[in-house]
């Protein structure tokens, strides 16, 4: 039986038992259930033990399109068709007795040999299924490669008959450092107004990625979807990488290239939905809605217009976790961050609902055979790769995510902080900085369960999209167009600049675990995310970066990279990472907030108006160099401070403590030096 294999960003020794929190005193019924139900789950797929979870997950060798050293073997699972065809160039699209595939057991896989030359690399097809009252083409379920015709649009699968990839870097050591995610799209990726490509990303954008700091790469839609501009989570072919990018073998190029850059390279998995699409999606394969999917209404989530599937049907789960096999094998990747945790978790997709207790997480409309297939998924990947990443997307902090199977939990190495973005979010719109709460911003940027590790952000790809609005604009408006010169003057701009940088440093200094960026937001991206569609006359102006920006010494895009790049360099270091963030001190009218970081003393006054002379902070013994002021002129700001000056505590009543100037709307880092 495979055995769970622990993931070095959390030793066995070191997972704080889930059960022992006192408010699940009352559900620990659920959780023995709860881990009964994947315990028994991992028995029934491996026949008793009598193989590995890891052969079990091997379907994407057995189905599909194969080549054999006979010629070329096809299988499909289509349990209610009633004939199986492939068309395509090798058969001018028609459907050929030679090309018939035939039904081998009652469970519905079927099966097709064909001679070395019947069909070669590049040309194009698709299923032709007959079911009792219908037929239609369909790609395969299992297809690798899928392309779309740029004239008709239309999707086809693809022969790819590619020698293997000779692999150059090893995969980086994650658990070494810091988790510095920088989230990023390819096609989006490119300042021209065009879909970028796998090779354009490895060549202009990996580098800029590294030398910002950042040690992880997470991208977008990269399993093959119909619409780009549904940012690729309604996904079609789930063993394909989008071919609108490149090939694979480009991707895969893209991801040593990564390696050896040494980033570490995470995918966004789509398994808690599937597109609606029928002839390119899975939606219907068979001639049935409920082969993949769950019948009835509930296989249809009503808010994504997309398919549920049904986590039940070892079928199912044979398809999902073979997907994440092949992902973490054949491309070398080194993690995934699960999309729409929440939607699977509950039955009503935990749509338009206020999380607000422990019952909300412990009742009927629970699905825990979802819970089940996350905690087998997760187990696998790390059986597979021992370092791999695995991020849990839940907005409604289900107890045990990231707990082990063991404990009833799933298991999952950490879950994003989804509420620190929305917090940011309603500051910069609606709440003036007079009234922002330091106590209240210490207190949600550090809830968290004691088992679980999270990522911490400042904003969400979500926010960026066209309707919404970044973290900088809100803050800037319309002035982001017309005063981010350096030699411009705008206090409306100064206002909103210092904000940014408070709020980006103050997130990453109380990330205890990690830290996420998209793609452009590191240097205050002037616009939102649009995608090319009939709404904008398929215009890519809003789906591209503009690195030009970054890359001008007279703006003040280039002063907000060089400051995300200086408090990653500081904050980064694994010594300073691992110790926890300590608050020494807070004052709520004032609105000054001082936290330690191993060596580091991070001082922060949000006060909009005053700044604060010989103001007394708590801090260790001993002498303290300024390193960083985010009003420093080459961080746009208002050099009101000595850049490096030395600052020795002092005796008071209630121990030792500096005595600093604080300039309003700033923030400053001090290094403890050796005595």
């Amino acid at each position: 039986m495979s055995q769970t294999t622990p993931s070095p960003h959390r030793a066995p020794k070191d997972w704080p038992r889930l059960r022992d929190d006192a408010w699940l005193a009352p559900y620990l019924t659920d959780l023995d259930r709860r881990e009964k139900k994947a315990a028994d789950l991992l028995l029934r797929l491996t026949n008793n033990g009598a193989v590995t979870l890891e052969d079990f997950a091997l379907g994407h060798l057995h189905y599909g399109l194969h080549r054999t050293p006979q010629g070329w073997t096809f299988r499909e699972w289509a349990p209610n068709a009633t004939s199986l065809t492939l068309v395509g160039d090798f058969s001018s699209w028609q459907e050929l007795p030679a090309f018939s595939c035939q039904k081998i057991n009652p469970a519905g896989d079927w099966e097709l040999h064909l001679p070395a030359d019947a069909i070669s690399h590049g040309q194009h097809y698709r299923l032709h299924l007959q079911w009792p009252g219908g037929s239609g083409d369909r790609i395969p379920a299992w297809a690798q490669r899928v392309v779309q015709d740029p004239n008709t649009l239309e999707f086809t699968a693809q022969v790819h008959d590619a020698p293997p990839h000779v692999w150059k870097h090893a995969r980086p050591d994650p658990s070494a450092r810091p988790l510095l995610i920088y989230e990023a799209h390819i096609g989006m990726a490119q300042e021209e107004p065009k879909v970028g490509t796998y090779t354009e990303f490895k060549n202009n954008i990996l580098p800029r990625i590294a030398a910002a700091g950042y040690n992880a790469v997470q991208i977008m839609g990269i399993l093959e979807h119909p619409y780009y501009g549904s940012f690729g989570y309604h996904v079609s072919s789930f063993f394909a990488p989008s071919s609108r990018f490149g090939t694979p073998e480009e991707f895969k190029d893209l991801v040593d290239a990564a390696h050896g850059l040494g980033l570490a390279v995470i995918i966004d998995l789509i398994h808690s939905h599937s597109v609606k699409n029928e002839r390119e999606g899975l939606s219907r394969f068979d001639g049935t809605l409920h082969q993949y999917f769950h019948e009835g209404p509930r296989g249809d989530h009503p808010a994504w217009d997309s398919r549920c599937f049904d986590y039940a049907k070892p079928q199912v789960l044979h398809f999902l976790l073979s997907n994440c096999r092949l992902w973490i094998e054949d491309y070398q990747l080194d993690g995934f961050r699960f999309d729409g945790i929440t939607s699977m978790l509950y039955l009503d997709h935990g749509l338009s609902k206020a999380f607000t207790g422990y019952p909300d997480y412990f009742h009927p409309g629970i699905d825990e055979d979802a819970l089940a297939y996350l905690a087998l998924a997760n187990q696998l990947i790390h059986s597979l790769n021992p370092g791999a990443l695995t991020i849990a997307e839940d907005v409604s902090g289900m107890p045990g995510l990231a707990a082990p199977m063991e404990e009833g939990g799933a298991g999952f190495d950490f879950r994003l902080a989804m509420g620190v973005p929305d917090l940011w979010g309603k500051l910069g719109s609606d709440t003036p900085d007079e009234d922002w709460n330091v106590e209240t911003l210490w207190h949600e940027l550090t809830s968290r369960r004691a088992e679980e590790k999270v990522i911490s952000y400042v904003e969400s790809h979500d926010q960026a999209i066209v309707g919404g609005k970044t973290f900088i604009f809100r803050l800037l408006d319309a002035a982001i167009y017309t005063d981010m010169a350096f030699h411009t003057t705008n206090p409306h701009v100064d206002r909103g600049i210092a904000l940014w940088k408070l709020a980006r440093l103050l997130t990453l200094t109380t990330a205890a675990h990690g830290y996420l960026n998209f793609i452009g937001n590191e240097f205050g991206h002037p616009e939102w995310v649009d995608f090319p569609r009939t709404g904008n006359h398929w215009s890519c102006h809003y789906a591209r970066r503009q690195w030009s920006l970054r890359d001008n010494p007279a703006l003040k895009y280039h002063a907000l990279g060089d400051f995300d790049a200086a408090i990653l360099t500081l904050l980064g270091d694994p010594a300073i990472f691992a110790a926890a963030p300590w608050k020494h001190y807070s004052h709520v009218s004032d609105q000054l907030l001082a936290i330690q970081r191993g060596a580091l003393l991070i001082v922060f006054n949000f006060n909009p108006t005053r700044s604060f002379t010989d103001y007394q902070i708590p801090a260790p013994a001993g002498a303290w160099e300024l390193i960083l002021d985010s009003d420093e002129t080459r961080f746009a700001g208002h050099a009101r401070l000595v850049p490096y000056q030395r600052h020795h505590t002092l005796p008071t009543p209630g121990g030792p403590a500096l005595s600093l100037y604080l300039p309003s709307r700033s923030t400053l880092i001090l290094r403890h030096l050796p005595a």
